[in-house]
């Protein structure tokens, strides 16, 4: 028990002390619980910590992870999704495939291993991206859908990969194979097993089908009866046997339990539970992920990457560059855009996880010998602590940046005296409003396919992007009279602000703010109408609440008013205080200085509520 404590408190301070680090050096939390892998690795074989089954036991966070992603969609925009999940997928296994295995067959590798090695290395790892994504606010971006298209597809593709693996077996190589097959649900044992394989495919398609009838008719009766009892560790311990439970099912029958518990949160994404369960797995999926990036740092063999250190560098970089340009190429033929272009190339240009499942499957099939898949071992686990790296890239040199490639921008043969930088769900409100009103209008956005839905319906938006100075002065910003900034990304905003307040001092900004800490950035930078996203919304709220507290409509409103211009008045205050780059809760003069309006101002406030509730009497 004590050396259980032991090892579980060694890997939990690891990542409390590591991640944040890293963070704050914009390294992202991947990389840190890599690096604090790295640095555990000894202490963790001092305690004879077999790594590759707490690497199995960790896995199920990617299991998690994809349950979680397919609450978030829905079953029309799946199928919607088919073009890129066929297209971009298939088309990155294939070529890739056939790219390695070529360079392998030319470093004099027999042709069914160069396959073999082709195909281990074409998946990526989609722990790693989808985490980094996610932490990036980049999953719903062009570029990030587009990369889980690949994931999704490549998830499917390791059930064919499976099957041929087999069939690439040395004859010198048989009866030596000594690793056993493990993880992802890939390894134990199957009831397709020794099956025909029409029956097996019929069992398959069974299961699948199980999936949706679970999701669609059992689960909400079941948690219905759960909620019941009133009891919040009742509904955890149901929610996680549900994901234990099709994944399980899943490996019965050879898939992955990742791609089935991707299904079965497809099947739920429009059940009134979907926020409940995401709420209640996601601490889980945080912590499994989270283990699992320590697992894969701590399992380099240090001393064998010492001495092939040449041939895994070398390896690693075939293996990246060539992914690439592969990657570069579909992109193109997809006519994908920068900068989701590079998201799209530079992300997924690692080997991913399957492959340590692969490596030990083909060895036990005798199509790899020991010392190969030791070599490549190093190669995945080398390209996988590159990705984020690779991240820190493209935010660097390519997020924002159009390159030769890259689609132009349309020309824009308008001066109107309003411009709009974003058409989403709150620059397209804003635009109907003002359009409604009789003012004229420039709407810029730089999603495509965003674009081509809103053109169906009849709106004029330019495609670009409107933090390049030069489409800014396509619009006509010179003589504008009001820059509505309405993007999502965060940086993109600061970007656009930054530039607009420094070059045109006349020229009104409102500009949408993700969070109190960023309406001081931007109030920084110059601008003084911004608007914090989610702000309104609140005190409908908490005006919904008065009501529901006995205050009549006309209270509540006068209430949520006073509230209003008590928070705005000594906002000024605090933005004078504020520094960028430096945490809000790290700044003592801030904190003190709220402390000493909270001390003002809140007295003035309760005494506003308590004449508001006794005017209504």
């Amino acid at each position: 028990m004590t050396d259980f404590l032991l090892i579980a408190f060694v890997i939990l301070v690891a990542g409390v002390v590591a991640v944040p680090l890293a963070s704050r050096l914009g390294l992202g939390s991947v990389l840190g619980y890599l690096l604090a892998g790295m640095a555990l690795s000894p202490a963790l074989n001092a305690l004879g910590v077999d790594i590759e089954a707490l690497q199995v036991f960790a896995e199920f966070g990617v299991v998690m992870m994809l349950f979680v992603i397919g609450l978030e969609i829905e079953p029309k925009k799946l199928w919607e999704m088919r073009g890129n999940l066929l297209g971009l997928g298939g088309g990155q296994v294939l070529l890739t495939t056939l790219g390695l295995a070529g360079i392998a067959m030319l470093a004099g590798n027999p042709w069914q291993t160069s396959l073999a090695i082709g195909l281990v290395l074409a998946l990526s790892s989609t722990a790693i991206i989808i985490q980094s994504l996610s932490e990036k606010g980049l999953l719903k971006s062009e570029g990030g859908q587009s990369s889980f298209s690949v994931l999704l597809f490549q998830d499917v593709a390791v059930i064919p990969i499976l099957a041929v693996l087999p069939l690439l077996a040395m004859p010198e190589l048989v009866g030596l194979g000594a690793k056993a097959d493990g993880a992802h649900g890939h390894g134990g044992f199957t009831i397709t097993e020794g099956m025909p394989a029409w029956l097996a495919g019929l069992v398959t398609v069974g299961a699948v089908g199980a999936v949706f009838v679970i999701g669609n008719y059992l689960t909400r009766p079941i948690f219905r009866f759960i909620a019941a009892a009133n009891l919040r560790e009742l509904f955890t311990a149901t929610a996680l046997a549900f994901v234990i439970g099709i994944a399980i099912l899943m490996s019965l029958v050879g898939l992955s339990p990742a791609l089935g518990t991707f299904l079965a949160g497809v099947v739920l994404a429009n059940s009134e539970y979907r926020h409940e369960l995401e709420s209640t797995i996601d601490p889980f999926k945080g912590l499994l992920l989270g283990l699992f990036f320590i697992t894969v740092g701590a399992g380099i063999d240090f001393a064998l990457a010492y001495e092939q250190a040449g041939e895994v560098i070398f390896w690693a970089s075939v293996v990246i560059i060539t992914k690439i340009a592969v990657l570069l190429l579909i992109a193109r033929l997809a006519k994908i855009g920068p900068p989701a272009k590079w998201l799209f190339s530079l992300s997924l240009a690692q080997a991913g996880e399957f492959g340590f499942v692969l490596i030990a499957f083909a060895v036990a099939n005798a199509v790899f010998d020991e010392p190969l898949a030791d070599l490549l071992l190093l190669v995945v686990a080398l390209t996988m602590l590159i990705t984020p790296l690779l991240f820190i890239l493209y935010d660097k040199v390519f997020a924002g940046k159009g390159g030769e490639q890259a689609l132009e921008a349309d020309k824009i043969d308008e001066d109107n005296p309003v411009i709009i930088a974003g058409r989403g769900r709150v620059g397209g409100i804003v635009d109907r409003m003002l359009q409604i009103a009789g003012y004229q209008t420039t709407v810029i956005d730089y999603d495509s396919s965003q674009l081509e839905i809103v053109r169906k319906f009849g709106f004029r938006t330019y495609f670009g992007d409107a933090t390049r100075p030069d489409l800014l002065h396509a619009a006509g910003i010179e003589n504008a009279k009001l820059l509505v900034v309405a993007l999502d990304e965060r940086e993109q905003i600061d970007k656009l602000v930054k530039y607009a307040a420094a070059n045109f001092p006349n020229l009104h900004v409102t500009a949408r703010a993700i969070d109190r800490n960023h309406v001081y950035d931007l109030w920084s930078y110059g601008c003084r109408d911004i608007i914090r996203e989610t702000y309104d919304s609140s005190l409908r709220i908490g005006r919904s609440a008065f009501e529901a507290l006995g205050m009549d409509r006309q209270q509540a409103q006068a209430a949520s008013d006073a509230f209003e211009a008590n928070d705005r008045a000594y906002m000024p205050e605090v933005a004078e205080l504020y520094e960028v780059g430096v945490p809000f809760h790290e700044n003592e003069p801030l904190i003190a200085k709220i402390k000493e309006l909270r001390g003002k101002w809140d007295p003035i406030l309760r005494e506003q509520m308590k004449d508001i509730l006794e005017r209504g009497r």
